[in-house]
């Protein structure tokens, strides 16, 4: 392969003793996780969330039912694979310091900067829902 090695950006990676590496470039990726299982009380999923919010300081907003929970926030990671493993083992690393139900992971959506921002500018205007706020479905 002639020329240096390019990361998916197109910019030169820098070499170490001879080999190619590529850049260890680290971007904000906003996440959606969303959790389910057996259904508890309103009160204390509000409440796990709101210790959540402490623990985690990046996170956006939560919403809960019963039976399931979305939390959304920004997640700095080399890349989107980086950035869902961490979004994947979020809710079981808090799940006990927080007061969190033993629920699974049922959805998650992971999109860089560039992407959040278009959709933003592209959909209506979204009920507000202050940073950190915790609310139901």
């Amino acid at each position: 392969m002639d020329g240096p090695f390019v990361v998916g950006d197109g910019s030169p990676a820098e070499t170490v003793e001879g080999s190619r590496q590529p850049e260890a470039h680290v971007g904000m990726w906003h996440v959606t996780l969303t959790v389910s299982g057996a259904a508890v009380s309103s009160a204390d999923i509000k409440a796990g969330l709101e210790r959540l919010t402490h623990e985690r300081p990046f996170l956006l907003s939560a919403r809960y039912a019963d039976d399931r929970a979305e939390v959304r926030y920004w997640e700095e990671a080399r890349d989107v694979d980086d950035a869902a493993a961490l979004a994947l083992r979020l809710w079981g690393e808090h799940r006990l310091s927080a007061g969190l139900p033993a629920w699974r992971v049922t959805g998650l959506e992971v999109v860089d900067r560039a992407t959040f921002q278009r959709r933003a500018m592209d959909s209506p205007a979204p009920a507000l829902v202050p940073a950190g706020g915790v609310r139901p479905f």
